[in-house]
């Protein structure tokens, strides 16, 4: 699904209809829209961050605190979070519902993004983290819903 207003504005209900109120994330282009919503919304906390291995941090206190949180993040961040993914959430069977840009894939006209782009899913299954894409905004909302369910 390509970024864009509309498109985020879908996402973005989703996760309101999924009742996440609280949202981590590190600023970048890609959730630029979702971002501005979340911080417009008086019902959202939205924590923004340096570095995306931070947000795991951050998801396993609300956790704890009774107060579960999305994560949002390209799959770059995804990957560079990897050691507070294994070493804390599946240590202490933290459940994370991460929605991730999937960056590098087939038509990525930026090479840079190539390489991860090649290499996530098999990280995703490897570490046994179950996945789904996305590429309509009419599945979106359910699929936000049954993702934070899970």
């Amino acid at each position: 699904m390509t970024v864009s207003r509309e498109n985020s504005k879908a996402v973005y209900q989703g996760i309101k209809k999924a009742g996440i109120r609280f949202i981590t994330a590190l600023p970048e282009t890609w959730l630029v829209y979702l971002l501005q919503m979340a911080e417009d919304d008086p019902e959202m906390c939205l924590i923004e961050v340096a570095k995306e291995e931070e947000a795991i941090g951050i998801a396993a206190g609300a956790y704890f605190a009774g107060n579960p949180n999305l994560l949002l993040m390209q799959n770059h961040g995804f990957l560079g979070s990897i050691n507070g993914i294994v070493s804390l959430a599946m240590l202490y069977r933290v459940p994370l519902c991460m929605l991730i840009a999937h960056r590098g894939h087939m038509g990525e006209p930026y090479p840079w993004h190539t390489q991860g782009g090649i290499v996530t899913e098999p990280v995703l299954r490897g570490l046994g983290i179950p996945f789904d894409y996305d590429r309509y905004t009419d599945h979106i909302e359910r699929q936000i819903i049954e993702a934070y369910t899970f």
